[in-house]
């Protein structure tokens, strides 16, 4: 019997040499496959890829990303098994905002600011801290057992990937669906850029709801301070209590400026009194109702946060919240002031460097969204994308519903920039990503892997980067850039609380797998996702893959010990089942090959924790617990070649799930001529 099986199983001793030997072996790239290798024109090779949602540029290992990488990797290495050309295609997001904060922070500790450097020396220094950190995430992937084609890793910055950013941006320009505009956008005062809805995040904190009298009307207010920019007061159509007063005028207090009341149905008319002021350069909702109304617009805060001018010489200079106090203390001083409420607001903040929100106009580039919505919501209504699981289908077409022109332009030096002589604005990141599935693959492979299958994703960037390549795709390729949406499970805390590094309720992966190994870490992973949106994480299931590891370590000393003196090997089956009529019969077996095919359809609908846990619930307890044991009473050549059977072909079938004690083990398994066929990672796929 192999001497490594004498010992206990040591995950540290074993996955960096596995891991080497799949890199060795060429596997992971589609070429080296033995499916490339078929002469036979008659045979159709069938393709399968899955390209990497790829992870920023800035980031490192987290549970979500573990996650995805597990599900990901368990489609690859089952097709790969299935005779399948397979390509798993890797790669990292420059993401703008992000890295551009990263390397800013570091300068700061030199005394430094971007602007110190200017552009070009500030870029080169961007790319000098991609170059020393920017593979970190790749190379924790690589500890997870991702059996990505990594000699095609891409990065959105490359230049092919570059010039195709470029040629995009030109088409839709070319249709004349790219404007530029006066708009109002969600602005970041620290980043100093424009944001889109989608890459805000949002607090819920207590505040207060300001009722401040506006001559014969009282609006209600969370922001007193934007008042000074006030240019109407909107009251609904259908509100009984104002409808004498449409058309007439108030008197501003404060700035003693005469605005209409003016009727828009759009407003609610339960929040507050139900007459709301309007100030177009400072809200969203404000701006889209003074365009339908032909309102003035009146810039009142800065691209800083500070009162401008045009807040009048009591408050220019201030901050926002400095103002807000003033300009209420003269409210309450000259009786305009109501009353005030406590109100519980729910604050939008920069998704990166967390400072609060400012809404103001700013000149933008806009991508129209109508037809490119059309396209969208069409290739999902047909079946042509699927999602799953289903009810994820409405998120996606309530954002397509609702959409609004897409604001492509930031105010930042790290990113793709717009191609036009004189513009200094780079493309949101987004931008880029959205041709992701097909800006990745050059044009050989853009005819054998394109469309790809299947994506995996998280459900928070439905709208920010699922839409935005299905429509990049049709509008590009003609084609739907992948054929199903898998919705992974978020994983919150055990608490059911959201993960976070900063509040030191984020787990490490990498910590999990220096202490359990990668296969308990993917075991864990997988065990926890049954359907359910959400996952509470626990370290247990961690640790009860562990235990499993050794479970099946044991399992193959015992079997090999019974054939230590027998010629039985896999060999003897490789094109089915045992023969023997006796074996064939029995109990066990008909109980496996229930397993497989259940085990089987569950991977192909996408339910891999339903198939871990069936092959793990046989493997345990009817296979380990009861026929092992009966095993022991018994010395047969049927019952051996049961064993060396069962435990072969369960070998197959965990390999998906856990890659790298299958593989060691596989190796014990074969006799020495089987082994030079190649590893466990290329062996053919259970029939079922």
């Amino acid at each position: 019997m192999n001497e490594k099986l004498l010992k206990p199983y040591d995950p540290k001793a074993t996955e960096d040499r596995i891991y080497k030997l799949w890199e060795d072996s060429g596997y992971f790239t589609p070429e080296n496959l033995p499916v490339s290798k078929i002469k036979n024109l008659k045979l159709k090779i069938k393709n399968y890829c899955i390209v990497i949602p790829p992870p920023n540029v800035t980031g490192s290992l987290h549970m979500g990303h573990a996650l995805n990488a597990v599900i990901q990797d368990i489609l690859i290495r089952k097709k790969r098994m299935e005779g399948y050309k397979t390509l798993w295609l890797p790669g990292t997001d420059h993401a703008g905002i992000a890295t551009q904060n990263v390397v800013e922070k570091e300068l700061k500790k030199q005394g430094l600011s971007r602007h110190d450097l200017g552009r070009e020396k500030f870029i080169e220094k961007v790319w000098e801290w991609k170059e020393k950190y920017g593979n970190i995430i790749l190379d924790q992937l690589k500890k997870l057992g991702s059996s990505c084609d990594w000699s095609r890793t891409r990065f959105t910055m490359d230049a092919d990937y570059a010039k195709a950013v470029e040629e995009a941006f030109l088409h839709y320009h070319k249709k004349r669906w790219i404007y530029q505009g006066d708009r109002v956008v969600n602005w970041c005062k620290r980043c100093q850029t424009s944001l889109s809805d989608l890459e805000l995040e949002y607090e819920d904190t207590k505040g207060k709801l300001y009722y401040i009298k506006y001559g014969s009307l009282t609006v209600a207010t969370t922001r007193p301070e934007t008042m000074l920019g006030d240019t109407a007061v909107a009251v609904n159509p259908k509100d009984k209590r104002y409808k004498d007063l449409i058309g007439k005028k108030v008197l501003l207090p404060i700035m003693n400026r005469e605005i209409p009341i003016i009727a828009d149905r759009d407003v609610e008319m339960e929040f507050g009194t139900g007459a709301v002021k309007v100030t177009p350069a400072h809200d969203i909702f404000d701006f889209d109702l003074a365009e339908r109304h032909k309102l003035p617009l009146i810039q009142v805060i800065d691209r800083f946060g500070k009162m401008t001018e045009e807040a009048g010489k009591d408050y220019e200079g201030l901050s926002a919240r400095e103002a807000r106090e003033k300009i209420v203390a003269e409210l309450q001083n000259k009786g305009f002031l109501e009353k005030i409420d406590d109100y519980n607001l729910r604050v939008s903040k920069c998704y990166r460097c967390g400072s609060v929100i400012e809404p103001q106009i700013s000149r933008q580039w806009f991508l129209k969204m109508s037809e490119l919505a059309k396209m969208a919501k069409k290739a999902v209504k047909n079946g042509k994308i699927k999602f799953h699981p289903k009810r994820w289908e409405k998120v996606y077409f309530d954002w397509l519903n609702n959409i609004k022109d897409w604001c492509i332009s930031r105010q930042i030096w790290w990113g793709h920039k717009i191609p036009l002589e004189s513009v200094d604005d780079v493309l949101d990141t987004w931008f880029s990503s959205a041709l992701w599935p097909f800006a990745t693959l050059n044009k050989k492979d853009q005819k054998e892997f394109y469309p790809t299958q299947a994506l995996s994703t998280g459900r928070d960037i439905i709208n920010l980067w699922v839409a935005r390549m299905i429509f990049s795709g049709l509008e590009f390729t003609k084609k739907e850039p992948f054929k199903d949406v898998i919705i992974h499970p978020t994983i919150l805390t055990k608490e059911g609380k959201r993960m976070s590094k900063s509040l030191g309720t984020g787990i490490d992966p990498m910590v999990l797998i220096d202490k359990y190994g990668a296969d308990a870490t993917r075991f864990g992973l997988i065990y926890q996702t049954m359907g359910g949106q959400d996952i509470h994480w626990a370290e247990e299931h961690v640790m009860a893959g562990k235990k499993f590891c050794n479970k099946i370590w044991n399992a193959a000393r015992f079997v090999l010990e019974q054939n230590e003196k027998s010629e039985i090997r896999p060999a003897r089956w490789q094109g089915g089942n045992p023969k023997s009529e006796t074996i064939s019969k029995s109990k066990i077996l008909k109980e496996f090959e229930k397993v497989k095919k259940s085990a089987n359809k569950n991977i192909e609908q996408y339910k891999f924790g339903h198939a871990l846990r069936e092959i793990y619930d046989f493997f345990w307890h009817k296979f380990c617990d009861n026929y092992i044991e009966e095993a022991k009473k018994s010395n047969t050549a049927e019952t051996k070649e049961i064993l060396f059977y069962i435990l072969s072909e369960s070998i197959k079938l965990l390999h998906p799930f856990m890659p790298f004690i299958t593989e060691e083990i596989w190796g014990m398994l074969l006799s020495p001529d089987v082994r030079r066929r190649g590893l466990l990672i290329i062996e053919k796929w259970p029939k079922t």
